[in-house]
């Protein structure tokens, strides 16, 4: 593959979409696969906590997923490329990350289960994509770079270390950060409090209307990071109801755009990762846009917010 421009993992990794798109939308349907099997065997937690996936020190991984007496993960290892199962009683099965078809994907990794003796059963096509086709018969995307795909993790590291440090200043209810396999990005969503109009119906392919009412019950304020919105990905921001007036106000850094088709405001990756300082710039963006949600929405921010409670990691 050609025309990367990248940096090492550890930094902000370069990643044109363009270079990677095929890979991007065959990886996508692989963790659709994972998180619905966490779906399938995880008890509900509100929003649909307990679907996500997260950035782990080598990939994506479910976390602890309970089956029976005991538990399993699942992890994309993007560094040696494979995909582990690991389950409490000591067993393991591992799958190749390689180039090979959704469908082939779906049937190794239902048969690992079903030999480590784990029954799923899941919902076996994919949501909020058009057209959805059926796992078991998708032949059509079936790319896998590895190259592509660590420095895409390595995206995941930057932003997901970014947003654990913005999600520490809010006391309030606040989700972790944790990546939305739907969509395919990684996000962070803090709450007011205050219960939030019904959502509105439509809109999302092949998502039922009562996922995102659940999704959307309290008043909120989201951001996130997405392999798509500019040339490598870009950084959003929204809220849901958006308060008037949101949509002009003025955020920093000067990159940064409010897309009235998105009904977002849009920072792309690469303006982050060009810059003299990139944890400064994006940092700008988090807090700019909550506050412009927070002071516009009416958020009570003396009760939400965490400016009195200090950073104890100099005590460890």
């Amino acid at each position: 593959m050609t025309g990367h421009t990248t940096e090492q993992v550890g930094s902000w990794p370069r990643l044109r979409v363009a270079d990677w798109a095929e890979t991007r939308d065959t990886l996508q349907m692989w963790t659709q696969i994972v998180g619905k099997i966490r779906l399938a065997h995880a008890p509900m937690v509100n929003h649909w906590w307990q679907v996500t996936l997260y950035v782990s020190p080598r990939g994506l991984n479910t976390s602890a997923i309970p089956y029976r007496t005991g538990a399993f993960d699942i992890e994309f290892d993007f560094i040696d490329h494979r995909l582990r199962i690991r389950v409490s009683d000591g067993s393991l099965r591992e799958l190749a990350l390689e180039p090979k078809s959704v469908s082939r994907f779906y049937a190794e990794i239902m048969l690992a289960l079903a030999e480590l003796g784990i029954q799923t059963r899941i919902h076996a096509r994919p949501n909020e994509v058009a057209p959805a086709i059926p796992f078991a018969e998708d032949f059509r995307h079936a790319s896998y770079d590895p190259r592509s795909a660590r420095l895409f993790w390595g995206q995941l590291l930057q932003a997901n270390r970014a947003l654990g440090e913005f999600r520490s200043q809010f006391v309030g209810k606040i989700s972790p950060v944790h990546l939305f396999w739907g969509a395919m990005d990684l996000a962070c969503t803090r709450f007011s409090g205050r219960p939030a109009p019904p959502h509105p119906s439509g809109g999302i392919p092949n998502c039922p209307d009562w996922v995102t009412t659940e999704a959307y019950s309290l008043e909120l304020a989201s951001c996130g990071f997405w392999p798509g919105g500019g040339e490598e990905g870009a950084f959003y921001a929204y809220a849901y109801p958006e308060p008037a007036g949101f949509a002009d106000r003025p955020v920093r850094p000067a990159a940064a755009s409010y897309q009235r088709d998105l009904g977002e405001f849009v920072l792309p990756y690469e303006a982050v990762a060009a810059a003299a300082d990139p944890d400064r710039v994006l940092s700008e963006f988090l807090h700019d846009t909550y506050e412009a949600v927070a002071e516009l929405g009416g958020w009570d921010r003396e009760a939400l917010e965490a400016a009195h409670i200090a950073d104890h990691r100099h005590l460890a």
